[in-house]
């Protein structure tokens, strides 16, 4: 039986939580899985509960060292712990997932001779993170790990053309293209019970159109662009219409700032204790719940890999208000369940928030469309598709 160590930044609630999770759970029994996480910003929502209902939570093995930010003393420690996993689990496979464990966890397996080195890109950080130098610098250190590495996974066709052809991290053979898969059915299932249920707690009225955007309140989302267009909305429309911002984050007390600089009315935690037209939820964990409750789903980022809200608001059949950039395009259907505006262009945004709200009609075309959308991001392609490359990789090394 092959082993396998995978190995992610950290179990935080979002699309590379739910892959590793995926494909612990159902590559077994052809592989043993090993999996190994670094520690959870504590501003982000803990994924616990995903791995408690995979059965995963006793079989994880967490290194505090590992974080998400560059730190060389813990860096150094992280390394040396993982190059002792390795030695003691022997595995056949070393696959990481995201930049920090991609970076310790395939030098430490290059050390330790790891026969099979995988990496997935779950995002990159070549535009919208840092200044030109760093950037440069982070370019340069994944081009060196490519190159010895058995191959990279791209989550999406954009992200696969973006690491070959404009960054140049791996030539286009050795990137493989493996979309994200999930466990979509709860967001198609009792929908009209949990779309009472959530607005009976958010004070929603009937004729109130409800727009949510989830993510954390992190710079490279972009949530300033969401409040500015939301502004510009509240100007324009008589329909009445309340935001959501289901997360949380680094950014939330400048976001809080920033809406009341734009004059904008909020409350914070759910259920809200005074109706406004923002309320600034925190994380929740029934976003099953959420999508339910909202008539258009946002996202406002400036670079993106595999947007999961995007995913899940199309599996709830709801229409999208999105910006143009990374793998959001491989994902929606623009023009069919879309609405989408070039990043940083808040009055773009706001039009099109505002052709929604104001077209109950137009909205109800958009929510359609979602069969064929569980069929390619269902969790069994995912582990299909990681088995498949994985045999290959292996009978290539005998």
């Amino acid at each position: 039986m092959p082993r396998i160590i995978r190995i992610i930044n950290r179990l935080n609630l979002g699309g590379p939580t739910y892959n590793v999770a995926y494909l612990t759970k159902y590559l077994a029994p052809e592989y043993e899985t090993l999996l190994v996480a670094g520690a959870r910003d504590v501003s982000e929502a803990s994924s616990e509960h995903i791995l408690q209902n995979l059965g995963l939570e006793e079989g994880v093995q967490h290194l505090p060292d590992m974080r998400r930010a560059i730190h060389p003393l813990n860096d150094r420690t992280a390394y040396r712990q993982i190059r002792e996993i390795i030695r003691q689990f022997r595995p056949d496979i070393v696959h990481t997932h995201a930049a920090k464990a991609g970076a310790l966890g395939r030098l430490a397996a290059f050390s330790e001779k790891v026969p099979v080195v995988v990496h997935t890109f779950h995002g990159h950080v070549f535009h919208s993170y840092f200044n030109p130098l760093k950037t440069a610098i982070f370019r340069s250190a994944e081009r060196y790990l490519a190159a010895r590495s058995s191959a990279i996974i791209a989550i999406s066709d954009t992200q696969k053309q973006e690491l070959v052809d404009i960054h140049r991290i791996a030539p286009a053979e050795k990137v493989h293209v493996v979309p994200l898969g999930f466990d979509l059915a709860s967001f198609q299932e009792d929908m009209a019970e949990k779309r009472l249920r959530y607005r009976t707690e958010a004070r929603l009225a009937e004729n109130e159109v409800a727009i949510g955007i989830v993510g954390r309140l992190v710079p490279v989302k972009d949530h300033r662009l969401f409040l500015e267009a939301f502004a510009l909305l509240l100007k324009q429309t008589t329909v009445p219409v309340r935001a959501f911002i289901i997360g949380d984050g680094e950014l939330r007390e400048a976001l809080e700032l920033q809406a009341g600089n734009l004059g904008i009315a909020f409350s914070s935690g759910f259920p809200p204790a005074e109706v406004r037209p923002l309320t600034f939820t925190s994380w929740s964990t029934d976003i099953d719940q959420v999508m339910a409750g909202m008539d258009i789903i946002a996202l406002s980022s400036r670079n993106e890999g595999t947007p999961v809200s995007l995913i899940e608001a199309q599996a709830a059949g709801r229409p999208i208000v999105s910006t143009r950039t990374g793998g959001i395009a491989d994902v929606v259907d623009e023009g069919s369940n879309a609405l989408l505006s070039e990043a940083g262009n808040a009055e773009t945004f706001a039009a099109n928030l505002l052709r929604l709200v104001e077209d109950k009609p137009l909205r109800e075309r958009m929510a359609g469309g979602s069969s064929h959308l569980i069929e390619r991001f269902h969790y069994q392609r995912l582990v299909a598709d990681m088995r498949s490359l994985y045999e290959n990789l292996l009978s290539r090394k005998g």
